[in-house]
């Protein structure tokens, strides 16, 4: 049995600082190389965040190509059996997102380290400048389009009953006073409530503890399809993570994000 098995998706340092010598474990750490380098959680294989996103335009945020993925998680050692802890230097949303590729792989043993580097820093746990080396050999991947919505299944869902769109961009971007598109406004239908609206100061960026009631005074409940976005389905990671953390049971990103939807002709805008 795996030493993580009785464990949440959402870990507190302590619960990690236990199991990094587990021979199941893969640690991946989404800061950035610099911040890598100088300190990161003993064990941790860095991870690029522009590797997780296609990266190209309109809408960067899509998934990368199958074999630019299949290289990434060969070089992590990946195998059935591993169980992943991923954390990142900014409150969820690159971890968020790597869950989510996790998800796309159909790959589900994995936890998010809550509060990511600044909870380990603010309990003064160890860093190291130790960097694992590379895995080699090759791995084929299979990958599950349902933790993914499209463009075209986004807009034919549009106004449904069960359907909640989860905008996890800045109000300014919502409400359509910041352009980062061809088009201002946000998609017909969708909440918003800014990533980082999520996250508790407060508790070195943990996940905000009144989440459950927050959302659903928004209408972003358990009952309901939740898709989530913002403009390259980075900021989305983190609202992507917490309504899996929460249990909701239909939980899709939009990968194409704003960044498609506010791009494409034929799509539906308010303001």
């Amino acid at each position: 049995m795996t030493a993580f098995a009785a464990l949440p998706l959402v870990i507190e340092a302590a619960e990690l600082a236990e199991r990094l010598e587990a021979a199941e474990l893969i640690l991946v750490d989404l800061s950035s190389n610099a911040r890598y380098a100088a300190g990161h959680i003993p064990g941790a294989r860095f991870v690029d965040p522009k590797r997780t996103q296609l990266g190209q335009p309109p809408a960067p945020g899509l998934l990368p190509e199958l074999a630019q993925l299949e290289q990434l998680f060969a070089e992590l050692g990946h195998n059935p059996d591993a169980v992943y802890a991923v954390y990142d230097d900014e409150g969820g949303g690159w971890a968020g997102r790597f869950i989510w590729l996790l998800d796309v792989i159909g790959h589900t043993h994995y936890h998010y380290l809550d509060g990511g580097l600044q909870a380990w820093l603010a309990e003064e746990r160890p860093l190291s400048t130790e960097q694992p080396a590379v895995c080699t050999g090759t791995l084929k991947l299979t990958l599950d389009e349902r933790p993914t919505a499209s463009r075209e299944y986004l807009q034919g869902r549009l106004g449904a009953a069960d359907l909640a769109i989860w905008d996890a961009r800045s109000p300014a971007e919502y409400r359509g006073e910041k352009a980062l598109a061809a088009k201002a406004g946000h998609i017909p239908g969708a909440v918003n409530l800014e990533w980082t609206a999520g996250m508790d100061p407060a508790r070195a960026l943990r996940i905000r503890q009144d989440m459950p009631a927050l959302l659903a005074g928004l209408g972003i409940s358990p009952d309901k399809e939740i898709i989530t976005h913002c403009q390259t389905h980075h900021r989305s990671g983190f609202t992507y993570l917490v309504a899996k953390a929460l249990g909701y049971p239909r939980v899709k990103a939009y990968a194409g994000s704003w960044g498609e939807w506010g791009n494409h002709p034929d799509t539906p805008v308010e303001r």
